[in-house]
């Protein structure tokens, strides 16, 4: 994969350009989350209710889970997700990632987020407008000061919707660290400079073989 030249160097200095699709691109982009994020919705309800029993039935707390991400510009928004760790579980740690065998997730958190289930309601953010199924990941906030400090140009990424899954998913790691969120934003300025409806039919491909084989899920 040739990553694009205007990039953040080993250096440190920001070369690359504010990327942006245009509105032809906004548009079509939006009509195919909203045709997909509908039709999956409908196809998978049956599992999301068997799931939503199971996590009520597991363990005690809400089923689902509800966090604060930043979105396109910047925007601030509530990310949905069926609840896969304890209630509260980082009432004493603070703001952590996740690690493997991570005591708080629970049982059946384990197994739905090995198989990425626990991201299906996330569907609804697409509807309302705040995610894409293919783009950037979305971060935390304070993860997001913490790498605009220390990475030139990250913010850039935000001038995409976020997606449920995207280029640096499926091509990296779990991103755990600053140097994986700086080798990340690799990926999402790529994904950004060659966005085609094709690319992220592509992106979603890889995706089901992501899921299938159970690459990366912590």
């Amino acid at each position: 994969m040739t990553l694009p030249d205007a990039i953040v160097d080993d250096a440190g200095i920001q070369t690359q350009p504010l990327l942006y699709l245009d509105r032809g691109q906004c548009i079509a982009k939006r009509i195919v989350d909203l045709v997909i994020a509908v039709l999956l919705l409908i196809a998978t309800a049956p599992l999301m209710l068997l799931v939503a029993i199971a996590i009520w039935y597991d363990s005690p707390g809400t089923i689902f889970y509800k966090q604060e991400r930043v979105g396109c510009r910047g925007r601030r928004f509530q990310i949905i997700k069926f609840r896969s760790m304890v209630q509260n579980a980082e009432k004493d740690s603070g703001a952590v990632w996740a690690t493997e065998r991570d005591p708080r997730v629970t049982r059946v958190g384990r197994f739905i987020r090995l198989v990425r289930i626990d991201e299906l309601p996330q569907l609804f953010n697409v509807i309302r407008g705040e995610m894409s199924i293919v783009g950037p990941r979305p971060e935390r906030p304070v993860f997001v000061e913490q790498f605009n400090q220390v990475i030139p140009g990250y913010d850039t990424r935000h001038n995409l919707r976020p997606g449920i899954t995207g280029w640096a998913q499926v091509s990296h790691q779990y991103g755990s660290s600053i140097a994986d969120a700086r080798h990340k934003l690799k990926y999402d300025l790529y994904y950004a400079e060659k966005w085609s409806l094709l690319f992220d039919l592509k992106i979603l491909f890889i995706t089901v073989g992501v899921v299938i084989l159970r690459r990366g899920a912590r």
